[in-house]
């Protein structure tokens, strides 16, 4: 498929699903892209996704990136999934240890210079892991943020490369939440105690009443991402 196929091909599916359940678009990915890959943070939109990708296609490749550093709930997350769904995800770890990343960096980098943290972490694991597929799925919702708020259900990952899913695009919170409680889906139980978006244990922190979904992330910084989604 040459490159102006693979952008007809996107540009119609993203039409085509826009309006049509995600697991639709999981069982079309999966067929199309045999080579696919989830990248799931624990988090309730990607604990969704696993539980519709196990219905549609339960050997698909199902990745975390191990920063080393995430709250012992959302490792505790990840065991309960493993052993409800017979599953095993593929763990992805950067090549520096939080050792060698204090003793070359500074002690603590995520407070001095969290934007390097994550790509130490988070960007570079990332890049490494989706060079052996041709796809991926994620779990982002255009209403989570400014800088996904133009997120298609598929679309070409200029960053990295191949293509990208967002099934949940167009759900907002409330719909990401009936799905799990009329599943019965095991999700992170911080997510009851204020905390929507759960990142790195030293970079989140709950969220009042009234603020911004996202403002419990890297608090005191001018940082919404980490750098995995444009």
């Amino acid at each position: 498929m040459n490159l102006f196929e693979k952008e007809e091909l996107i540009r119609t599916a993203a039409e085509q699903f826009e309006n049509r359940r995600p697991e639709e678009l999981l069982a079309w990915a999966v067929e199309r892209f045999p080579n696919i890959t989830l990248a799931c943070s624990f988090g309730a939109e990607d604990v969704v996704l696993v539980d519709m990708l196990q219905k549609v296609s339960p050997r698909t490749d199902i990745f975390y990136l191990d920063t080393n550093v995430h709250f012992k709930e959302t490792y505790e997350t990840r065991d309960r999934l493993e052993q409800q769904y017979g599953l095993q995800f593929v763990q992805v770890l950067p090549k520096m240890t939080l050792a060698e990343q204090a003793e070359q960096h500074g002690d603590e980098l995520w407070k001095s210079n969290p934007t390097q943290c994550c790509n130490i972490r988070k960007v570079d694991p990332l890049t490494d892991i989706l060079k052996n597929y041709d796809a991926w799925i994620t779990g982002i919702r255009r209403d989570q943020a400014p800088t996904r708020a133009n997120s298609k259900k598929v679309e070409y990952d200029v960053k990295f490369g191949l293509v990208k899913f967002n099934p949940l695009a167009s759900w907002t919170s409330e719909d990401v939440w009936n799905y799990i409680r009329s599943n019965n889906i095991i999700y992170n139980p911080l997510h009851d105690q204020n905390f929507p978006s759960i990142g790195c244990e030293h970079c989140t922190r709950p969220v009042a009443v009234g603020e911004d979904p996202r403002a419990g992330r890297w608090a005191g910084f001018e940082k919404t991402e980490c750098g995995l989604h444009k």
